[in-house]
Formats: C-alpha cells, sequence, structure tokens
C-alpha cells in the first residue's frame, strides 16, 4: 500500500473511533511518528548539513551570501571579490546545506560566537538600544554564552518553485499559504534545514542564549516548525523592520513537535560527527 493511501486509511479509522478513542490516540501517535521519519528520511536523501571548517568552503559561504545580500537585495554593497563578508566571520561559525544530487550548496547560515573580551555580536554592536528587555540583554552575560545567528541566505536557483517565490524566501521565510508538514512537495527543507543546522551548531557548543535580528514575519514563519523566538524590543528600521528576537534550549525544546525533534536530532548527529 502507498503511503498516501495507507494515511487516508488510518485517517479514516481514526474519524471513526474518535481521536480521543485509545486506539484513536494509538493511530494518531503512528501518524505523526510516521511522518516524522518521513520528512527526515526525506531531508536525508537529497539534502546534507555541512559545517563549513576550511577555506574553500567558506568562499562557498561568501559567495552565495554575495549573491543574495548585495546582488539580489542591496542591503550590502557589491564587492570585487563576489564575496560578502564582515569583521563578525572573524568568530563565527558556519552551516551549508548541500543538494546532494547536483553536489551544489543550496544555502547558508551562520552563528557569531563571541569569545573573548570586546567582542560582540552584530545586535549589540547596531541594534543595542532595540532591545527593552533588560534582563536579556546579551550583556548580562559572559561571552562564550552568548551568540547571534544571521546571514541566512537562500540562493535564487533553489528557489524556482512557484511556492518558494513568495517575498522574503532569499532569507528563509517560509510561505505560509503553502506550508505543509505532510505534504513533502509543499514542505519548505531548506530554509528548515537552514534554522536547524544553526540551532544544532548552538546546542553542540553549548551555548545558552542567542539572538536573531529579523523581521516579525520571519520569526512568526520560524512558528510554523515550532521554533518560537521572544521578542525582547519593538520593531526597527535596520534592513528593513526588524525586531530583536531571544531564544534558548529550553524554548526551543518545548515548542518542537515530534517530527521536528527528529529531524534536528538527525541533522544534529551529521554535524556532530562531521564538525
Amino acid at each position: 500500500m502507498s503511503s498516501s493511501k495507507q494515511r487516508s486509511v488510518l485517517e479514516k479509522v481514526s474519524q471513526l473511533v474518535g481521536k480521543n478513542n485509545k486506539l484513536g490516540k494509538i493511530i494518531s501517535g503512528y501518524s505523526k511518528l510516521r511522518e516524522a521519519n518521513y520528512i527526515s528520511s526525506h531531508f536525508s536523501a537529497y539534502l546534507e548539513a555541512v559545517v563549513a571548517h576550511d577555506e574553500a568552503l567558506k568562499k562557498e559561504v561568501f559567495r552565495i551570501r554575495h549573491h543574495v545580500y548585495c546582488e539580489e537585495l542591496g542591503f550590502e554593497p557589491l564587492r570585487e571579490s563576489g564575496m560578502e563578508s564582515d569583521e563578525f566571520d572573524a568568530y563565527a561559525k558556519h552551516c551549508l546545506i548541500n543538494h546532494t544530487n547536483s553536489n551544489s550548496f543550496a544555502g547558508t547560515v551562520r552563528i557569531v560566537w563571541p569569545k573573548k573580551d570586546g567582542q560582540q555580536i552584530p545586535i549589540e554592536r547596531y541594534c543595542a538600544d532595540s532591545i527593552t528587555n533588560i534582563d536579556l540583554h546579551p550583556s548580562n552575560f559572559s561571552r562564550g554564552e552568548v551568540c547571534e545567528v544571521s546571514r541566512l541566505a537562500v540562493p535564487k536557483e533553489f528557489r524556482r518553485r512557484k511556492m518558494d517565490e513568495h517575498e522574503g524566501a532569499a532569507l528563509g521565510v517560509i510561505n505560509k499559504q503553502t506550508y505543509s508538514d505532510t505534504e513533502l512537495r509543499c514542505f519548505p527543507f531548506i530554509a528548515v534545514g537552514l534554522y536547524f543546522a544553526a540551532a544544532a551548531l548552538v546546542l553542540e557548543e553549548r551555548i545558552k542564549h542567542t539572538y536573531v535580528m529579523m523581521e516579525p514575519r520571519l520569526a512568526r514563519s520560524m512558528s510554523f516548525v515550532g521554533i518560537k523566538f521572544e521578542q525582547i524590543g519593538p520593531v526597527v528600521d535596520y534592513h528593513g523592520k526588524r525586531a530583536p528576537y531571544y531564544i534558548n534550549q529550553e524554548l526551543l525544546e518545548q515548542k518542537l513537535s515530534l517530527g521536528f525533534k527528529k529531524m534536528l536530532t538527525d541533522i544534529r548527529k551529521t554535524i556532530s560527527e562531521k564538525h
């Protein structure tokens, strides 16, 4: 029996017996587990998280960022080198998503992780005044305990599906109109893979406090997969309308569904083995 027919049969049985019935609960639990394995195995079949641990891979990161942030969006000036980088890259960890069939990179993200006095995360340098939740201000914590997720980018050639042509797709915004965690053709594997690659790096390094400066719609789209950030300040004008957000391991694991926990675990395992 095909997976779609099997799902249809299970749904019908669940409706007949009722979701609160013991059998209904078992079917519901099985369906969630099956979808979790299905999504994670589909990701692993076509895509792979790769830590940019050498100069060649870092150049790939900087090229993708130049295409998206400089050429396409105009957020940063064009560079003759065709590579976009800044001072924060000196103490950042970068991750790529590799499309295994074509052996080309489908996206990148970084975590800026200061370890020395004087080193800052971008939100401290450019938007410190926008943080109104003083208790969660990064200056309250030791340098090695804070990081910032930034420079998430998906190149245009990996946004060719009709459902990926929405505004913000280059920066990982998920399309609410077409999003589905059960219909694989509608699932934003690259964007979700990048979010989880960043989360995996943070968890592997045991970093306690994570910050992101992003558009509220990006924060909302992250909530589709259970990554629920806490907004710690108002929206300000910084490369568009953005607000400061915070998350830690407890907040991440609190809201993540079974399916996405499985996907995160698998990505974390891949990163751990090659880190």
